[in-house]
């Protein structure tokens, strides 16, 4: 659904057939778009090219022309004479130009493949059954496709460190490593942490930090994604699962508004590790390490998982009907949640119209890091904006709320995952009014609340985001829930119902969409959440660009901005 504006088009002779690829692109991701495969280690198409591995060797010819006159040298059936090259051209550091000639399945190219992936098993330990990178490892996968079969090496291997520290997230085991300096390029390029560098030469190499420094940075474990090979390992998964077993659910960290598009990896309900996902719109291939800890959140000790009524373990059934009879004649507000996803805040903004509630919205803010930590540390502002949940940016401290409740204009308070406490309200106000507490995790408010509903993290449930460019993202549920729990929508669709004794409000995901697309004036007119699922949508935010004050600020990552080669 990304909007890509068209691109200039060459013909190349790819293997005996003319086939379109566009203008410039690197050659090893141009023969991918016709379902054939270079193989590489070295080259990441968000990277320099560095040409280390040599793996995608290639025959490549361009047609010849006169030296004198500059004409086309044509065969004998006035086709253009190819001019080959006489020895193997490395495919990653090579565009694609019109006429160009490639092969990629030759005598030569296989004799060039069988070749280096002996040099590569040289001295790579055989510790497959034992290495976290089986299952995913490129150089398993590439000496089965493209290795010789077996060894003639018969000498002993070097022998180099094993089980590193780079870092407080990283392990290095330099014996697998087969130095395509990936990490090095990225910790230079995308992180700005230069830390990394090879010492010694030849077989001795080896990858280590920069005296007195190691790899610390917010950005270290996308090192460990773009290893090819079991050497970068990340510290807290190490030996924990073999990958084969996990499964992978497309989803959104949640850490900040830049929308990192993400994979989940879970076994029978238990998340084991969160890795990113390509988007070349939002954030390229990488994430930041702090946003990939935010799973152990499901299983901390302050989660809250029983309803709670005047503080005493309760059903939801009672939850709910207690904090109907709370709302019905009372003067309330509504404190809503910028994460929660765009259909639950919705869904709060109808319940405040039915409950005629005074609406307030807080922001959490921080540093902008310039990368993918966004000053905005909540994954949806901006589709409580959509949506009229708010109607301008928040302000980081409730100070209207404190307001109101020194005038004693509140009598029920619904409080969507805040910590009014937090959020600079004495809790002496607070002492007057009926909380109604709806949120993951026990904290000052929630002790304080008549009224608790334990509500699912971002991880246990489906829904949509909007991250700070107005870009609409959908994510999948990973993991089931608590046992006895709603989903969100669930709860604010009951409490709808129940208030307006009606029961037309859904809390079917597809229903609410069409609800939110029937608006002539809403961002999300004629959409539907299967429209945001997998690329994401890019929605107009012209309409608060005035109120944009964090945008303005923050130094943004510019996904897909490509370094120089060399």
């Amino acid at each position: 659904m990304i909007s890509k504006g068209k691109t200039d088009q060459v013909t190349i002779n790819l293997d005996g057939q003319d086939v379109e690829v566009p203008a410039g692109m690197n050659l090893v991701d141009a023969v991918a778009l016709h379902g054939k495969e270079i193989p590489h280690y070295c080259y990441h198409p968000q990277l320099s090219v560095a040409g280390n591995c040599r793996m995608c060797l290639i025959e490549m010819g361009t047609p010849m022309r006169d030296r004198g006159t500059g004409e086309a040298i044509l065969e004998e059936d006035g086709s253009p004479k190819i001019g080959w090259v006489p020895k193997p051209v490395i495919g990653c550091g090579t565009n694609v130009s019109p006429g160009m000639h490639v092969k990629t399945e030759s005598e030569m190219v296989t004799g060039c493949r069988e070749g280096i992936m002996e040099f590569l098993l040289v001295n790579h330990p055989l510790d497959c059954p034992i290495c976290d990178q089986a299952g995913e490892c490129r150089l398993q996968e590439f000496a089965t496709d493209y290795g010789r079969g077996y060894s003639r090496y018969k000498e002993r291997k070097n022998v180099k460190p094993k089980r590193t520290r780079l870092g407080p997230r990283v392990t290095l085991d330099d014996e697998r490593c087969i130095l395509c300096s990936r990490c090095i390029r990225f910790s230079q390029e995308v992180a700005k942490d230069d830390v990394l560098g090879f010492v010694d030469r030849g077989s001795f190499s080896t990858l280590t930090c920069f005296p007195g420094k190691e790899l610390a940075n917010n950005y270290s474990l996308n090192t460990v994604d773009i290893c090819p090979v079991g050497a970068l390992t990340s510290t807290d998964f190490r030996f924990k699962m073999r990958v084969w077993f996990l499964k992978e659910t497309l989803s959104i960290c949640p850490e900040s508004s830049a929308g990192c598009n993400t994979l989940v990896s879970s076994r029978e309900g238990e998340i084991h590790r969160i890795a990113p996902r390509r988007n070349d719109a939002v954030n390229d291939s990488w994430m930041t390490d702090s946003g990939r800890a935010l799973y152990k959140q499901v299983k901390s000790d302050d989660r809250l998982k029983t309803p709670l009524v005047d503080r005493e373990e309760s059903t939801m059934e009672d939850a709910l009907h207690s904090t109907v009879n709370a709302l019905q004649g009372k003067s309330v507000g509504v404190v809503g949640s910028c994460n929660s996803t765009v259909e639950e805040q919705y869904l709060l903004n109808r319940l405040a119209k039915e409950a005629k509630a005074k609406k307030y919205l807080r922001g959490h803010f921080g540093e902008d890091d310039g990368i993918l930590l966004s000053a905005d540390r909540t994954p949806n502002l901006r589709g409580a904006l959509i949506t009229g949940l708010a109607s301008s940016y928040p302000t980081e401290h409730l100070s209207s709320l404190a307001q109101a409740l020194k005038k004693d204009r509140l009598e029920t308070l619904i409080v969507v995952g805040e910590d009014l406490i937090d959020s600079k309200v004495d809790a002496e106000l607070l002492s007057g009014v009926q909380i109604i507490y709806l949120g993951t995790h026990e904290n000052a408010t929630s002790n304080l609340a008549r009224v608790v509903i334990p509500t699912l993290t971002s991880f246990e449930k489906s829904g949509s985001f909007v991250n700070r460019g107005f870009f609409l993202q959908g994510f999948q549920q990973a993991v089931p829930g608590p046992a006895g729990l709603l989903p969100d929508v669930s709860v604010l669709a009951r409490l709808i119902n129940e208030l307006t004794g009606e029961g037309e409000s859904s809390s079917d995901i597809d229903s609410i969409w069409k609800d939110m697309a029937r608006s002539s004036t809403s961002p999300l007119k004629g959409l539907s959440f299967s429209d945001c699922k997998k690329d994401g949508i890019q929605l107009d935010g012209s309409k608060w660009a005035d109120l944009a004050f964090v945008e303005k600020k923050a130094l943004h990552y510019q996904p897909n901005a490509k370094p120089k080669d060399g």
